[in-house]
């Protein structure tokens, strides 16, 4: 099973998918929607597979896969995977039937192909797949950029009012960043001697001043793509117009890219930069939490407050990026799986109400579980796991990252945890302004909320919860997988955990002797 070529598979096939979906005849939307459902199944079941296949404590890459492609150039198609592209796989298989599930509705009402929605969203996945998966770097920005055409029709063909003008946003925030990095790419492939393949340049070396250069280069193309303050100004106005389904693989997966990136391509490309411009990082990353969070609890927009949200929560995985610890590192992974979780259901959520109310501001609402308590009893779970909530996926995520940056900076941790506080100020905020108070006259007479989760809602709400219990439960298995790849990430960038502090106690016979401060 080890020889089978699931990285490939799980690249082509959702392109494939999206081409018979997008040829199926126009005359029967439901076939279309079938058919990408249950292909995107077929891809969740053969990533459930290839996670079982994977071995925590083996080889650092499996399922490893090269093949020719521009030789001239010494460029590869080659795909890799350790644990850290292995969760991101594994959140893109369970999201994409998720959102499709949860998108059936969605473009019935536009003027544009139902056919094409849902081909979209598989060439989408497609499109992440390969993005986790490169072990070439050019193979890595070719999937990079390719990423943003199907979001970009998804948002500008399917969105909300202003869904011209995001989409244009987001593809011209992402180009930009995009341009940086081909620049690098450039100046990588010279350096290097004519390859790109991720093995190779890893261990070459280059002088400090090429180096830092470079790492610029990709650190903006990901800065802009995680988004980081200040590069995170698209991303409130491209979560809001686009559709529920699309906003929550853009926030929940799109945006991980950028971090993934980091990780994988700073820290062992050029590491004596990525340490140099760590303070760098760290600050951006605090100030986008404490940013992100105020602006959040100003929002009267559901959908942009949800988004806003985020630009926290990446903040908390930026400091856990360059804390430079094991603990840190392995939350900030963590995190990313688990955000990707808990806001993609947020958004899928808030999605439902916004179709049933026909707005997303929230002084529309108020009162609305009287109406639909099962769906208010959702929102307010993934509310909860949102803030990070003790019994939650998040918390544990939140917590390493904490845990580990406190033991290297004190101060920054501290400042840190205050986004904490603000995360229940907004969460709570907005869940009882629409959910809870004097019932909204309005909403009684919406036929929207008549009916509270249907079936097949529930089966796009029911999968994320169990996951962010279970996971907030029982996290070992992922921390498992995610655990070496992080070790082996530090040790790429030069770093190890700090050696734990002693001090100096009376033995009782007049000497002394030196105990660990952390036992």
């Amino acid at each position: 099973m080890n020889n089978f070529p699931f990285l490939s598979v799980l690249t082509v096939a959702p392109a494939v998918g999206a081409l018979v979906v997008a040829l199926l005849p126009r005359s029967n939307p439901r076939l279309a929607k079938i058919v990408a459902l249950v292909w995107s199944l077929a891809l969740l079941a053969i990533t459930a597979v290839m996670c079982v296949v994977f071995k925590a404590n083996g080889p650092r890459f499996q399922f490893r896969e090269s093949y020719p492609w521009i030789p001239a150039w010494g460029i590869r198609l080659t795909v890799q995977a350790d644990g850290i592209a292995l969760v991101m796989l594994g959140l893109v298989a369970v999201l994409v039937p998720i959102v499709i599930a949860a998108s059936w509705h969605d473009a019935d009402k536009t003027k544009r192909s139902v056919n094409n929605y849902f081909a979209l969203l598989l060439a989408l996945d497609a499109t992440m797949v390969g993005v986790f998966a490169a072990a070439d770097v050019f193979l890595f920005y070719a999937f990079f950029e390719v990423m943003l055409i199907p979001m970009y029709f998804l948002i500008g063909s399917f969105g909300g009012a202003r869904r011209q003008y995001a989409a244009v946003k987001f593809f011209l925030y992402s180009l930009f960043g995009g341009l940086f990095m081909l620049a690098a790419v450039i100046g990588l492939w010279v350096v290097g001697g004519h390859t790109l393949d991720w093995n190779t340049l890893s261990h070459i070396s280059m002088s400090t001043s090429t180096g830092r250069w470079l790492f610029l280069g990709f650190f903006l193309a990901f800065a802009i793509k995680a988004p980081f303050f200040p590069f995170h100004t698209w991303l409130p106005d491209a979560g809001g117009a686009a559709p529920a389904g699309a906003a929550a693989l853009l926030v929940g997966v799109l945006d991980k890219v950028g971090t993934y990136g980091i990780l994988r391509f700073c820290f062992s490309l050029f590491p004596e930069a990525t340490r140099f411009f760590a303070p760098l990082g760290l600050a951006l990353a605090v100030v986008g939490i404490i940013y992100g969070s105020l602006l959040a609890v100003g929002q009267n927009d559901l959908k942009r407050l949800v988004a806003y949200t985020s630009i926290a929560h990446f903040g908390f995985i930026g400091i856990g990026i360059f804390a430079f610890t094991s603990q840190a590192g392995t939350g900030a992974v963590l995190y990313m799986l688990n955000h990707g979780l808990s806001t993609g259901a947020l958004f899928l959520i808030v999605g439902m109400l916004v179709q049933r109310r026909g707005s997303a501001n929230i002084r529309d609402f108020g009162g609305a579980a009287k109406l639909v308590p099962v769906l208010a009893g959702c929102f307010l779970v993934v509310g909860f796991s949102s803030l990070a909530l003790p019994g939650t996926s998040p918390f544990v995520s939140e917590f390493l990252v904490l845990l580990g940056t406190f033991s290297v900076h004190k101060a920054l941790a501290i400042v840190a945890t205050s986004g904490v506080i603000l995360a229940a100020g907004y969460i709570l905020w907005m869940y009882q302004r629409t959910m809870q108070g004097n019932l909204n006259p309005e909403l009684s007479t919406s036929s929207g909320f008549k009916h509270d989760l249907t079936g097949r809602e529930k089966w796009v709400v029911a999968p994320l919860i169990a996951l962010i219990f279970i996971l907030g439960v029982y996290p070992k298995p992922v921390i498992d997988v995610i655990s070496p790849a992080v070790a082996a990430t530090m040790h790429d960038v030069g770093k190890s955990d700090p050696v734990p502090a002693t001090r100096a106690v009376d033995n009782g016979s007049g000497g002394s002797s030196a105990v660990g401060d952390n036992k």
